[in-house]
């Protein structure tokens, strides 16, 4: 019997059989995410053949008490979530750690009321874990702690009682921005993350950075301001490429004109380089561009200079914690560090500029 458990399959080995990730898996388990059914058809076959019978709610819940489901709250709509590598990546995380107990993923949205089918107000969950840049993190935390459901925060102050996988998020970007200094940039535009629950567009004004209640976009902006306080922003609806077009497009349309950009994100940071194609600038001679997350952009034929974070790595470490919480252990709060990379998308000013 013991050998019985030791060589039990897991959901990583359905996933490796599958030629899917980890959370791929579990979400073709779940009936959550955008997994195709040919997908799905393929992890259930490589489940058939390994004789892994998938995580069972019902049986676990008669065990143990639980359901045997781990939440993962987003702030988007799960399809547009995904076009996120950041998010893939902390969900790969999430599943691969989770895999230890067995658990399976339930995707849920932050914004999701408890009239839907299933929510965070309803759905019966032992855990769950906040991905970080929710504009509503505060409302989900009071929400999980009226339920008595341990929570775990990819990046966002919730509290001494609840663990946070933090990032040197302000830090990493003073070092991308001393860098535009050390080149000779003085008039630096910044395209920045949704600040509130209404994901505005517009103008960056003092009135609305003070407001804000997100801190990775907060951390950021203020890391861009230590090295340039009277830099000019946009704030962006979210974290896509054609949020970075527009913001790029207001911010390269104004007198006088940005020789860089600091883009909170790297698929923003991909938006300004096409707005900045469009006017006919080059990037890097006319524009100089810094981006955040050092992700792989479909389309984008740029080295991007970049704040490279361990995405896969916050996720898996947030997970642990969830592990360890279910386990009746109190894990504590751990804070990644990001590497600055230098591409091809800097260089100094022009001299006529």
């Amino acid at each position: 019997m013991d050998g019985d458990t030791i060589t039990r399959p897991t959901l990583s080995d359905v996933a490796a059989r599958a030629g899917c990730s980890p959370s791929t898996a579990s979400l073709a388990f779940s009936g959550t995410g955008p997994v195709s059914d040919a997908t799905r058809e393929k992890v259930l076959a490589a489940a058939k053949e390994l004789h892994y019978a998938g995580p069972d709610p019902r049986a676990r819940s008669l065990r143990r008490g639980r359901s045997g489901i781990v939440g993962v709250v987003i702030d988007d709509r799960v399809s547009e979530a995904f076009r996120d590598p950041v998010n893939i990546a902390m969900l790969d995380g999430v599943s691969e750690a989770i895999g230890e107990i067995d658990a399976a993923l339930l995707l849920l949205t932050a914004g999701a009321g408890s009239d839907k089918p299933v929510s965070l107000e309803t759905a019966p969950l032992d855990a769950v874990v906040l991905f970080g840049c929710s504009t509503t993190l505060e409302r989900s935390i009071s929400m999980l702690t009226q339920r008595g459901i341990p929570a775990v925060v990819i990046e966002g102050d919730a509290g001494e009682n609840v663990p946070e996988i933090a990032l040197d998020n302000r830090e990493a970007t003073r070092i991308g921005a001393e860098h535009l200094r050390e080149l000779g940039h003085e008039r630096v535009g910044i395209v920045v993350l949704p600040l509130a629950p209404d994901r505005a567009r517009g103008a960056l004004t003092e009135e609305r950075a003070a407001s804000s209640a997100v801190a990775t976009a907060t951390e950021r902006l203020a890391g861009a301001r230590d090295v340039f306080p009277d830099a000019a922003g946009v704030v962006a609806s979210g974290s896509y490429l054609d949020e970075g077009l527009i913001a790029g497009r207001e911010l390269l349309t104004a007198t006088p004109r940005p020789t860089a950009i600091i883009a909170q994100s790297d698929l923003l940071a991909a938006g300004v380089i096409r707005a900045a194609e469009e006017l006919g600038l080059h990037v890097p001679e006319d524009l100089s561009v810094v981006g955040f997350d050092g992700v792989r952009v479909d389309g984008l034929d740029y080295d991007l200079t970049t704040l490279v974070q361990p995405s896969q790595a916050k996720g898996r470490a947030a997970g642990e914690a969830i592990v360890r919480m279910l386990a009746g252990e109190h894990p504590t709060s751990v804070t990644f560090t990001s590497t600055f990379h230098r591409g091809a998308t800097t260089a100094p000013p022009r001299v006529a500029d």
